[in-house]
Protein backbone atom coordinates (compact mmCIF):
# COMPACT_ATOMS: atom_id res chain seq x y z
CA UNK A 1 0.00 0.00 0.00
CA UNK A 2 1.23 3.48 -0.86
CA UNK A 3 1.93 5.70 2.14
CA UNK A 4 1.52 9.15 0.61
CA UNK A 5 -1.18 10.77 -1.46
CA UNK A 6 1.13 11.42 -4.47
CA UNK A 7 2.18 7.76 -4.38
CA UNK A 8 -1.46 6.65 -4.28
CA UNK A 9 -2.29 8.91 -7.26
CA UNK A 10 0.71 7.67 -9.24
CA UNK A 11 -0.21 4.04 -8.54
CA UNK A 12 -3.82 4.68 -9.55
CA UNK A 13 -2.75 6.36 -12.80
CA UNK A 14 -0.39 3.51 -13.68
CA UNK A 15 -3.09 0.91 -13.00
CA UNK A 16 -5.68 2.85 -15.01
CA UNK A 17 -3.28 3.10 -17.97
CA UNK A 18 -2.74 -0.64 -17.72
CA UNK A 19 -6.54 -1.11 -17.99
CA UNK A 20 -6.50 0.87 -21.25
CA UNK A 21 -3.53 -1.16 -22.53
CA UNK A 22 -5.45 -4.38 -21.82
CA UNK A 23 -8.47 -2.98 -23.68
CA UNK A 24 -6.29 -2.14 -26.70
CA UNK A 25 -4.81 -5.65 -26.66
CA UNK A 26 -8.27 -7.21 -26.51
CA UNK A 27 -9.52 -5.04 -29.38
CA UNK A 28 -6.55 -6.04 -31.55
CA UNK A 29 -7.86 -9.61 -31.44
CA UNK A 30 -11.14 -8.54 -33.02
CA UNK A 31 -11.14 -9.07 -36.73
CA UNK A 32 -12.01 -6.11 -38.87
CA UNK A 33 -12.31 -6.19 -42.63
CA UNK A 34 -8.65 -5.24 -42.96
CA UNK A 35 -5.73 -7.64 -42.54
CA UNK A 36 -3.43 -7.06 -39.59
CA UNK A 37 -0.45 -9.09 -38.39
CA UNK A 38 -1.54 -8.45 -34.78
CA UNK A 39 -4.64 -10.53 -35.46
CA UNK A 40 -2.57 -13.68 -34.87
CA UNK A 41 -0.57 -12.39 -31.88
CA UNK A 42 -2.63 -14.22 -29.26
CA UNK A 43 -2.41 -17.60 -31.02
CA UNK A 44 -0.04 -20.21 -29.57
CA UNK A 45 1.71 -23.00 -31.48
CA UNK A 46 3.06 -26.21 -29.98
CA UNK A 47 6.83 -25.89 -30.48
CA UNK A 48 8.59 -29.03 -29.26
CA UNK A 49 6.20 -29.44 -26.36
CA UNK A 50 5.78 -25.83 -25.25
CA UNK A 51 3.21 -23.29 -26.47
CA UNK A 52 4.80 -20.22 -28.08
CA UNK A 53 3.33 -17.27 -30.03
CA UNK A 54 3.16 -17.74 -33.81
CA UNK A 55 5.47 -14.74 -34.24
CA UNK A 56 8.27 -16.72 -32.54
CA UNK A 57 8.15 -19.59 -35.03
CA UNK A 58 7.16 -17.80 -38.23
CA UNK A 59 7.33 -14.57 -40.16
CA UNK A 60 3.86 -12.95 -40.19
CA UNK A 61 3.29 -10.29 -42.86
CA UNK A 62 0.37 -8.53 -44.50
CA UNK A 63 0.58 -8.89 -48.28
CA UNK A 64 -2.49 -6.82 -49.14
CA UNK A 65 -5.58 -5.35 -47.47
CA UNK A 66 -7.24 -8.76 -47.02
CA UNK A 67 -4.35 -11.25 -46.90
CA UNK A 68 -2.02 -12.31 -44.11
CA UNK A 69 0.97 -14.45 -45.00
CA UNK A 70 2.63 -16.73 -42.45
CA UNK A 71 5.95 -18.34 -43.31
CA UNK A 72 7.25 -20.73 -40.61
CA UNK A 73 11.01 -20.84 -40.23
CA UNK A 74 11.05 -24.63 -39.91
CA UNK A 75 9.29 -26.89 -42.42
CA UNK A 76 7.76 -29.15 -39.74
CA UNK A 77 6.03 -26.13 -38.12
CA UNK A 78 3.74 -25.54 -41.12
CA UNK A 79 1.17 -28.09 -39.91
CA UNK A 80 1.28 -26.82 -36.30
CA UNK A 81 0.80 -23.20 -37.36
CA UNK A 82 -2.01 -24.17 -39.74
CA UNK A 83 -3.74 -26.14 -36.96
CA UNK A 84 -3.42 -23.23 -34.50
CA UNK A 85 -5.07 -20.86 -36.99
CA UNK A 86 -7.89 -23.29 -37.81
CA UNK A 87 -8.71 -24.06 -34.16
CA UNK A 88 -8.59 -20.40 -33.09
CA UNK A 89 -11.67 -18.32 -32.32
CA UNK A 90 -11.02 -16.15 -35.39
CA UNK A 91 -13.00 -18.27 -37.83
CA UNK A 92 -10.29 -18.15 -40.50
CA UNK A 93 -9.29 -20.84 -42.99
CA UNK A 94 -5.60 -20.95 -43.92
CA UNK A 95 -4.47 -21.91 -47.44
CA UNK A 96 -1.11 -23.67 -47.53
CA UNK A 97 1.18 -23.71 -50.54
CA UNK A 98 4.45 -25.44 -49.68
CA UNK A 99 5.90 -23.61 -46.69
CA UNK A 100 3.75 -20.49 -47.03
CA UNK A 101 0.38 -20.17 -45.32
CA UNK A 102 -1.98 -17.52 -46.66
CA UNK A 103 -5.06 -16.36 -44.79
CA UNK A 104 -7.60 -14.44 -46.82
CA UNK A 105 -9.98 -12.43 -44.64
CA UNK A 106 -13.50 -12.59 -45.99
CA UNK A 107 -15.43 -9.33 -46.00
CA UNK A 108 -17.55 -8.86 -42.88
CA UNK A 109 -21.32 -8.94 -43.25
CA UNK A 110 -23.35 -6.07 -41.86
CA UNK A 111 -24.76 -8.36 -39.16
CA UNK A 112 -21.28 -9.52 -38.12
CA UNK A 113 -20.08 -5.90 -37.99
CA UNK A 114 -22.92 -5.04 -35.60
CA UNK A 115 -22.11 -8.08 -33.43
CA UNK A 116 -18.45 -7.05 -33.28
CA UNK A 117 -19.46 -3.47 -32.43
CA UNK A 118 -21.38 -4.88 -29.44
CA UNK A 119 -18.28 -6.84 -28.40
CA UNK A 120 -16.22 -3.64 -28.65
CA UNK A 121 -18.75 -1.78 -26.49
CA UNK A 122 -18.72 -4.62 -23.95
CA UNK A 123 -14.90 -4.62 -23.77
CA UNK A 124 -14.98 -0.83 -23.34
CA UNK A 125 -17.46 -1.16 -20.49
CA UNK A 126 -15.25 -3.79 -18.82
CA UNK A 127 -12.30 -1.38 -19.03
CA UNK A 128 -14.41 1.41 -17.48
CA UNK A 129 -15.42 -0.89 -14.62
CA UNK A 130 -11.76 -1.80 -14.04
CA UNK A 131 -10.82 1.90 -13.98
CA UNK A 132 -13.60 2.64 -11.49
CA UNK A 133 -12.35 -0.21 -9.31
CA UNK A 134 -8.89 1.38 -9.33
CA UNK A 135 -10.52 4.68 -8.31
CA UNK A 136 -12.34 2.96 -5.45
CA UNK A 137 -9.10 1.36 -4.23
CA UNK A 138 -7.22 4.65 -4.41
CA UNK A 139 -9.96 6.48 -2.49
CA UNK A 140 -9.94 3.69 0.10
CA UNK A 141 -6.18 4.10 0.59
CA UNK A 142 -6.59 7.87 0.98
CA UNK A 143 -9.32 7.30 3.60
CA UNK A 144 -6.97 4.98 5.47
CA UNK A 145 -4.34 7.73 5.50
CA UNK A 146 -6.96 10.08 6.93
CA UNK A 147 -7.97 7.54 9.62
CA UNK A 148 -4.37 7.04 10.68
CA UNK A 149 -3.92 10.84 10.78
CA UNK A 150 -1.28 10.87 8.02
CA UNK A 151 -3.22 13.49 6.03
CA UNK A 152 -5.78 16.22 6.75
CA UNK A 153 -9.42 16.29 5.67
CA UNK A 154 -8.60 19.01 3.12
CA UNK A 155 -5.84 16.84 1.62
CA UNK A 156 -8.27 13.91 1.58
CA UNK A 157 -10.91 15.91 -0.26
CA UNK A 158 -8.35 17.32 -2.74
CA UNK A 159 -6.94 13.83 -3.38
CA UNK A 160 -10.41 12.43 -4.08
CA UNK A 161 -11.09 15.28 -6.52
CA UNK A 162 -7.78 14.62 -8.29
CA UNK A 163 -8.48 10.88 -8.46
CA UNK A 164 -11.94 11.60 -9.90
CA UNK A 165 -10.43 13.91 -12.56
CA UNK A 166 -7.93 11.17 -13.44
CA UNK A 167 -10.77 8.64 -13.66
CA UNK A 168 -12.81 10.92 -15.93
CA UNK A 169 -9.78 11.43 -18.21
CA UNK A 170 -9.10 7.69 -18.45
CA UNK A 171 -12.76 6.90 -19.18
CA UNK A 172 -12.66 9.46 -22.02
CA UNK A 173 -9.58 7.63 -23.34
CA UNK A 174 -11.54 4.35 -23.25
CA UNK A 175 -14.35 6.02 -25.20
CA UNK A 176 -11.87 7.24 -27.83
CA UNK A 177 -10.31 3.78 -28.21
CA UNK A 178 -13.69 2.02 -28.52
CA UNK A 179 -15.07 4.65 -30.92
CA UNK A 180 -11.98 4.28 -33.12
CA UNK A 181 -12.39 0.48 -33.20
CA UNK A 182 -16.13 0.76 -33.97
CA UNK A 183 -15.37 3.16 -36.83
CA UNK A 184 -12.76 0.73 -38.14
CA UNK A 185 -15.33 -2.09 -38.01
CA UNK A 186 -17.99 -0.14 -39.88
CA UNK A 187 -15.70 0.83 -42.78
CA UNK A 188 -16.31 -1.17 -45.92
Amino acid sequence: MATTIPAIKADAEARMKKCIDVLKAELLKLRTGRASAQLLDHLRVDYYGSPVPISQVANVTVTDARTIQVQPWEKQMVVAVERAIMTSDLGLTPNTAGQVIRIVLPPLTEQRRKELAKVVAHEGENAKVAIRNVRRDANHHVKELLKSKLCTEDEDRKAEEDIQKLTDRMIKDVDVVTRHKEDELMQL
